[in-house]
C-alpha cells in the first residue's frame, strides 16, 4: 500500500537523496523520443555536475542561473545546484536578451547553464559576477576556469536546512520591475509533498511535461512531486503544438499532465464548438441539455483515448478556465482538476481531486495552508490572503515590495479577489488592480467579460479595459479559423 511521503528535514536534498536510494532502478527522466535514465544514473550525473560547479570556487548560497527550454539535463542541473546548498535562478525561455541580462545581474549569478537554443541571447553580455558558463545540452564547459577540483565528500559536508533559500524566481526581468521571488527549501518541498492529497501517485506513474520548468507550477508539481514518488517524466524536444503533443501522448500514454487553460480551450473550440456551429440544426441540438451531455460524453471518450487512454489527472492552472470548456470536461467525465496559486506561494494554495471539482471553483485550501477573504463586500468578495509554509521569504533585494505584500504576522496579500462557498471552496473573481468601478458604483470584473468574449470560436484572446469612461475590449482574432469558415460559406 502506497502512502504519503514526509521528508525530515523538508529539503530538496533529502527529497532527491531518498528517491535515488528508494527508486534506484526505476526510470526517472527522458525525452519522449529518448531512453530514460534510472534514478541511480540520475544521482550519479547530479553528483558529477555538483563537483564541476564547486570547482569554479562556489560557496554555499551562491546563485546559479539556468536559461533553457525543458530537457532531462534541466533536472540534472537543477538538483546539482539545490541539493548541494547553492541557489537556482531559473530564467524563462521567452525572456528577451535584456530581461535575461537583468536577471543575472540582479541575482548576482556566478554560473550559468544555457541551452544552445538560448545561447544567442547571452552572447557578448558583460556579467561581472559570472565565473563560468555550462552548455546544458551536453553539460560541458562553454567558458570559465576551474579554480580547484572539489571532492564529492567535501561537497556533501555542506548542511542544507529547511529555511535555506532554494530558488529565486523572476516573474519579470525588465529593469525597475525585477521582482525575484525568494523561496525556501521548505516552501517548495511542502507543496510537492501536499500535492499527494489531491492525487496519489507512485513509481508506476508517467508524467508528460511541456509547460516551462522555470515556472513554479511545472517545477514543483510537474517535477519535484513525481521525483518524490519515483515516477518517470518525459519531455518534448519540440514546442508543445498539436503535431508534437498527440504523437507523444500516444507513445508514452501519460497518467499525469499539467496544462494551462489555453490548450484545453483550443481543443474545445476546434474539436467541439466548431463542429456544432456549422448549421442551425446542429446548433439547436447542441443547445438541448440532454443531447449536449450525450455529445460531450462521446467526445470525451475520444479525447481521453487521444491522450493515451490511461490519464488519471489533468491539472489546469495559471489562469481562469472558460466556464463552457469546464462544463464540457465535467460532462465528458474527463479527469481534470483546477488549482490556484502564485509564484510567491510555491505555487499551490487551493485545489481539488478530480472527483471533487465544482464548476468554476479552484477547490479548497491546501492542507496546512490558511486562506481568508480580507475586507469582503456584501457578496463575500474580497482580497485573498494566504498563510503557510509555502509562502515566500520575500522579494530579493526589495524590502519595500516585500512589505507591501507580506504582513508582520505572516499573511501574504495575493492581490486576487475571491470568495468562499458554504463548503469552503474558493472562487476567483479577478485581480484587484483590474477591477473597474461602474457608473452606479458596482464592481465590474474584466475577467468575467473576457471569458464570454473568448467563448467565440473566432477569438484567441481578449482584454477588457476602461477607456474614457467606457468599457473597451481588445480582441485577438483567430484569422485561420475565419478564413476556413469563409471558404466553407463559398
Amino acid at each position: 500500500m502506497h502512502k504519503k511521503i514526509e521528508h525530515k528535514p523538508l529539503t530538496l536534498k533529502s527529497l532527491i537523496d531518498y528517491s535515488i536510494k528508494q527508486f534506484s532502478n526505476y526510470p526517472s527522466v527522458s525525452f519522449v523520443e529518448g531512453d530514460p535514465i534510472t534514478y541511480k544514473e540520475l544521482g550519479k550525473k547530479i553528483d558529477e555536475i555538483a563537483e564541476l560547479l564547486f570547482s569554479f570556487g562556489l560557496q554555499k548560497g551562491d546563485k546559479v542561473a539556468l536559461f533553457s527550454q525543458n530537457m532531462p539535463n534541466w533536472v540534472i542541473a537543477y538538483f546539482a545546484v539545490v541539493s548541494k546548498g547553492l541557489v537556482i535562478v531559473p530564467i524563462l525561455p521567452d525572456f528577451t536578451r535584456e530581461e535575461a541580462e537583468n536577471v543575472m545581474l540582479h541575482s548576482e549569478s556566478k554560473v550559468l547553464f544555457v541551452s544552445e537554443r538560448q545561447a544567442s541571447k547571452i552572447d557578448g553580455l558583460v556579467l561581472p559576477d559570472l565565473k563560468a558558463q555550462i552548455s546544458l545540452d551536453d553539460l560541458t564547459i562553454k567558458s570559465g576556469d576551474i579554480v580547484a577540483p572539489v571532492s564529492l565528500k567535501e561537497i556533501n559536508k555542506i548542511k542544507v536546512t529547511e529555511e535555506d533559500t532554494v530558488t529565486i524566481i523572476y516573474t519579470s526581468g525588465t529593469t525597475g520591475r525585477s521582482k525575484g521571488v525568494v523561496l525556501s527549501h521548505k516552501s517548495v518541498a511542502f507543496v510537492a509533498m501536499q500535492s499527494y492529497t489531491f492525487c496519489a501517485i507512485n513509481h508506476d506513474d508517467v508524467f508528460l511535461s511541456f509547460l516551462p520548468l522555470s515556472h513554479t507550477y511545472e517545477n514543483t508539481i510537474g517535477m519535484l512531486y513525481p521525483i518524490m514518488y519515483g515516477a518517470s517524466i518525459y519531455y518534448l524536444e519540440k514546442p508543445p503544438t498539436a503535431s508534437s503533443l498527440l504523437p507523444a501522448m500516444k507513445k508514452i500514454r501519460p497518467t499525469m499532465m499539467l496544462s494551462v487553460p489555453l490548450i484545453m480551450e483550443k481543443i474545445y473550440k476546434s474539436q467541439i464548438q466548431s463542429k456544432f456551429a456549422k448549421s442551425k440544426f446542429t446548433r439547436l441540438i447542441y443547445k438541448t441539455p440532454l443531447f449536449r451531455i450525450l455529445i460531450h460524453r462521446i467526445a470525451g471518450k475520444k479525447l481521453y483515448q487521444s491522450f493515451g487512454g490511461r490519464l488519471k489527472f489533468f491539472g489546469i492552472g495559471g489562469a481562469k478556465l472558460d466556464s463552457r470548456v469546464e462544463r464540457f470536461l465535467r460532462e465528458a467525465h474527463f479527469p481534470y482538476a483546477i488549482g490556484y496559486g502564485l509564484t510567491e506561494t510555491a505555487p499551490l494554495l487551493a485545489g481539488a481531486a478530480t472527483h471533487l471539482t465544482k464548476l468554476q471553483s479552484t477547490g479548497t485550501a491546501v492542507e496546512g495552508v490558511q486562506l481568508k477573504i480580507y475586507e469582503h463586500n456584501k457578496k463575500g468578495v474580497g482580497e485573498i490572503w494566504a498563510k503557510g509554509p509555502n509562502v515566500m521569504k520575500g522579494y530579493y533585494k526589495n524590502p519595500e515590495a516585500t512589505s507591501e505584500v507580506l504582513t508582520d504576522d505572516g499573511w501574504f496579500r495575493t492581490g486576487d479577489l475571491g470568495k468562499f462557498d458554504s463548503k469552503d471552496r474558493l472562487y476567483i473573481k479577478g485581480r484587484m488592480k483590474n477591477t473597474i468601478v461602474g457608473a452606479s458604483g458596482e464592481n465590474i470584473y474584466p475577467e468575467d467579460i473576457e471569458s464570454i468574449i473568448n467563448n467565440n470560436q473566432f477569438v484567441v484572446e481578449s482584454l477588457v479595459i476602461e477607456e474614457d469612461g467606457y468599457l473597451v475590449a481588445k480582441v485577438i482574432l483567430d484569422l485561420e479559423s475565419i478564413e476556413k469558415n469563409l471558404e466553407h460559406l463559398k
